[in-house]
């Protein structure tokens, strides 16, 4: 994961979940927008690139994914089905040599580009807890994630039109830019337990 964050004006911020609002300081709003490289044991293997909002659900802070897109349909299905998360399709341009150069563009719109220099590394694998709050089905549904990363400090540089969905995120430099490599991430709550009632005695 490659993730930047930014803090920008209330009224810049995105439409978050209903029954959610921004967390604002001084009428500003923090944002994120991370570009995911799925691999190795991961349960699909494709790219990512998001949008999210810190948000409040009464007192308690989450994290509400507002714009979304994959270059995998059965994780956009998935998304959309279990968690409430509006994945779109689009195609991917990555590589990963040096840093990250990464860009995604569906058939109407360049969403992005980015290029992060890694700076450096942070000891230790980092842990990080969070519940998503999205609206499924006209309710207002959270899901936990759980993730676990080495931290690099980066240095990135966004680029996206005026008229993509993202065109705000090159207006201003983001406040802090992270790679999180060797990136583990277990997302939604675990399954509950079927209990299988024992066949009577013969």
């Amino acid at each position: 994961m490659y993730l930047s964050l930014w803090l920008v004006p209330e009224r810049e911020l995105p439409p978050v979940a209903d029954g959610t609002r921004p967390v604002t300081v001084a009428g500003r709003g923090a944002v994120g927008a991370a570009w995911v490289v799925y691999e190795n044991d991961s349960v699909l293997r494709y790219n990512e690139l998001l949008r999210a909002v810190l948000v409040r659900d009464g007192r308690r802070p989450r994290v509400c994914i507002t714009d979304i897109w994959v270059d995998s349909a059965a994780s956009m299905a998935g998304g959309r089905e279990l968690w409430g998360i509006p994945k779109e399709m689009a195609d991917f341009d990555i590589d990963r040599t040096a840093g990250l150069r990464a860009g995604a563009a569906t058939e109407k719109d360049v969403l992005a580009t980015a290029a992060f220099e890694p700076g450096r590394r942070i000891p230790g694998r980092w842990p990080l807890t969070y519940r998503v709050a999205q609206n499924l089905d006209g309710v207002l549904k959270t899901s936990s994630v759980r993730s676990r990363s080495a931290v690099r400090t980066a240095r990135a540089h966004w680029i996206a039109q005026k008229d993509s969905p993202l065109g705000e995120l090159s207006r201003r430099r983001p406040l802090l830019s992270l790679a999180l490599n060797d990136f583990t991430i277990r997302f939604g709550d675990t399954a509950p337990r079927t209990f299988v009632r024992p066949a009577p005695a013969p």
